[in-house]
């Protein structure tokens, strides 16, 4: 596979990338983004901290250990209290047919990626347009049926590829980050990405946000008015030094949206759960690749 060099410093062009501003049965419909994040890749050849082949590797087995504890029966998880299957090392969402949900579906996306680089033998229940299982208990039920078994076994064997399709979502974050943030928040956030992708580190915890709670655009993805994703913790972010002051400071930040996302969240849904894991997962992005 051709090396992805994940390059963080990127201009201040803001390109025409908005969130949606309707609301069809399908809002944030991820299969027809793919081509988006392609197209932001292409545009983008910035300059900075490329993580070489060792450090590549490492991301993905932590966003593996931080979704699932790097389990291949976590490969295929449904999360009690969801509406919606998590695939892949990075958990990716899956919506059943006729489930309008606030979350950024990712799975259809992944997908497409896949299809775009030449990738043969992906599972035959994998394409289709929708999750087959209504719920959690017949997603349960299933679970060890030939079909949820060879879509393990496929994912196991492409975890270089899941990899470079959350890298590269990620290095299509920041363009949209910008063309979304309020005007008077953009230098700050350009900033305050910049300092933490100086380490490799930092780049690591840019790559994993963005897989683990989303860019932020997207205005369905908000509690209060407030949200969670990473243009939400960049600017939530104190000015600080370039390097590991930033990454801890990014980890904080984090941990600071999280803790105000539980706090606004709908108490039926019971979030302050994973508090906890939320913040062991944080606190990774403070510590050495």
């Amino acid at each position: 596979m051709q090396e992805l060099r994940f390059t963080l410093a990127v201009s201040l062009l803001v390109i025409s990338c908005s969130p949606d501003q309707a609301t069809p049965q399908r809002p944030v419909r991820e299969s027809s983004r793919a081509a988006t994040v392609q197209e932001d890749m292409a545009q983008n050849r910035p300059g900075g901290v490329t993580l070489n082949g060792a450090q590549r590797k490492s991301v993905g087995m932590k966003i593996w250990q931080n979704e699932s504890g790097a389990t291949v029966s976590g490969l295929t998880h449904w999360n009690e209290g969801e509406e919606f299957p998590s695939l892949g090392i990075g958990h990716f969402i899956w919506y059943p047919g006729g489930f309008n949900g606030r979350w950024t579906e990712t799975w259809p996306q992944f997908i497409r990626f896949a299809q775009t680089k030449g990738i043969r033998g992906i599972p035959a229940i994998a394409l289709l347009p929708d999750c087959p299982w209504p719920d959690r208990r017949a997603f349960l039920r299933n679970f060890n049926t030939a079909e949820i078994a060879g879509l393990r076994r496929w994912l196991s064997s492409c975890i270089e590829l899941q990899t470079e399709f959350i890298m590269a979502k990620s290095r299509a974050a920041l363009p949209r980050i910008l063309a979304s943030a309020p005007p008077s928040h953009r230098a700050h956030i350009k900033a305050s990405y910049d300092k933490v992708a100086s380490t490799p580190n930092g780049t690591y915890a840019l790559i994993d946000y963005v897989n683990f709670k989303g860019d932020g655009t997207n205005p369905r993805e908000r509690y209060n008015g407030e949200g969670w994703g990473l243009m939400w913790v960049l600017m939530d972010m104190r000015t600080v030094s370039a390097g590991q002051d930033a990454a801890r400071e990014f980890a904080a930040a984090a941990k600071r949206r999280l803790d105000l996302r539980v706090r606004n969240s709908p108490p039926e849904r019971g979030e302050k759960r994973w508090t906890a894991g939320w913040h062991n997962r944080c606190n990774t992005y403070a510590q050495p690749l």
